[in-house]
């Protein structure tokens, strides 16, 4: 039996130029600043923002860390 490969998680091919906020349609989203991928933050957000899947693993480092 043929091993299959799964799928990507995401998909990185996407131009950043159709990569917009979910805050306010139309205006561009901030890049994480750990991996590079889209945030649901608007770029002009201040601070460091993190997407989805990076603040989720910050978020567990934190709570494994005590």
């Amino acid at each position: 039996m043929a091993a299959v490969e799964p799928e990507p998680y995401c998909d990185a091919a996407q131009p950043p130029a159709e990569r917009r906020s979910p805050a306010a349609p139309g205006a561009p989203v901030a890049d994480c600043v750990l991996c590079g991928e889209p945030t649901d933050y608007p770029a002009d957000t201040p601070g460091a923002p993190l997407c989805p899947v990076c603040e989720w693993q910050q978020a567990q480092r934190g709570a494994c860390s005590g």
